[in-house]
């Protein structure tokens, strides 16, 4: 049977007629998306594969307790059990994501594409270590969607499932996120 032919709302059905073997497909399918989204959050790769464990045995029991309300939204439902677990590590542990990417590296750190002196290379590194500052102290709401839209590249659509916002809530968020990190740029004259 080849079940990457078979969309989401498909593979759950067959899981719930006793199909165990589709999970599989679905956990394949999605993993990738999902594990980034939580790692770009937690930046601990150890965290992030519990968080993600975590959400898909919530998925799994959920699907077996027949809670699961079928809109052909798989994915999104998924992220919003995984944001949510995050959510709540962090209120357990009061700490701020830190950004990177899936493997490990600064995503500031990224963008630079041509070779640079030591000079230009210690103010990168000073302006990226003033931006994450600067992102730190922006409200939650502002600072999740930044994070979920630039580091974790999801939609604003997915954002706004994520967030039980409106798509015009999220899109609020980030206007003003980048407003409020222009204007602390121009205070702290980060350049």
């Amino acid at each position: 049977m080849n079940l990457q032919s078979y969309s989401d709302q498909d593979l759950v059905k067959l899981y719930l007629t006793g199909n165990e073997s589709v999970l599989e497909e679905l956990l394949n399918r999605h993993k990738s998306k999902i594990y980034t989204s939580i790692y770009l959050l937690v930046k601990d790769q150890y965290l992030a594969e519990d968080i993600f464990q975590d959400a898909f045995i919530k998925v799994i029991n959920t699907l077996r307790s027949g809670r699961y309300n079928e809109e052909g939204k798989f994915l999104p439902w998924v992220m919003r059990i995984a944001h949510n677990l995050v959510i709540d590590y962090f209120r357990r542990e009061k700490r701020a994501p830190v950004i990177t990417s899936a493997d490990g590296t600064d995503v500031l750190n990224m963008l630079q594409v041509y070779e640079e002196s030591a000079e230009e290379k210690i103010l990168r590194d000073q302006t990226h270590s003033d931006l994450r500052t600067l992102i730190q102290l922006l409200p939650d709401e502002q600072k999740e969607v930044l994070i979920m839209r630039h580091y974790a590249d999801l939609s604003f659509k997915e954002i706004a499932d994520l967030t039980e916002v409106s798509i015009n809530t999220a899109l609020g968020r980030m206007r003003y996120a980048l407003s409020n990190l222009r204007k602390m740029m121009k205070v702290k004259e980060v350049t």
